[in-house]
């Protein structure tokens, strides 16, 4: 690329950069959550199933970009904890229904302010607002401005 410096350092690639702001992160998420016993996925795929009426596994997969083996195994953990509800899904007998339940829906704005405070820690870590930080991440995130000409 013309312009582009090149890279001395592992520490000046953006890749090494992004995983490791992802552990400290994911780090003080579990650090927040843990006095609830819930994890970050947990909460992420709690969170989900609380915004809707009733998902399947699938659905829940596709919106958090999780393979279905992923998903089950948060699934079973989450159902432990009394957090959500398997049902039949009485149009397809082989798939199951997933609601939260009474408990989860009590729990939620309680794991929601540990993640907004988290949101604004990050935000004054980086001495920038949360609607920059979220716009910047996501259009990085964009898959379709990938590509070989960027």
């Amino acid at each position: 690329m013309p312009g582009a410096l090149p890279m001395d350092r592992i520490e000046d690639c953006i890749s090494f950069v992004i995983g490791k702001a992802a552990q400290q992160v994911t780090r003080r998420a579990r650090e927040l959550l843990a006095p609830f016993g819930v994890t970050p996925v947990q909460y992420a795929v709690l969170k989900v199933v609380c915004d809707a009426d009733a998902l399947s596994g699938v659905d829940i997969g596709k919106r958090m970009v999780l393979d279905s083996a992923s998903i089950t195994g948060v699934l079973d953990r989450l159902e432990s904890l009394g957090l959500i509800v398997r049902k039949p899904n009485p149009d397809d007998r082989r798939a199951q229904v997933i609601t939260a339940s009474d408990n989860a829906r009590q729990l939620l704005p309680r794991l929601d302010r540990e993640m907004d405070r988290l949101n604004e820690e990050a935000a004054a870590i980086l001495e920038t607002d949360r609607e920059r930080i979220f716009r910047d991440l996501r259009h990085l995130g964009d898959n379709g401005k990938w590509n070989q000409d960027v």
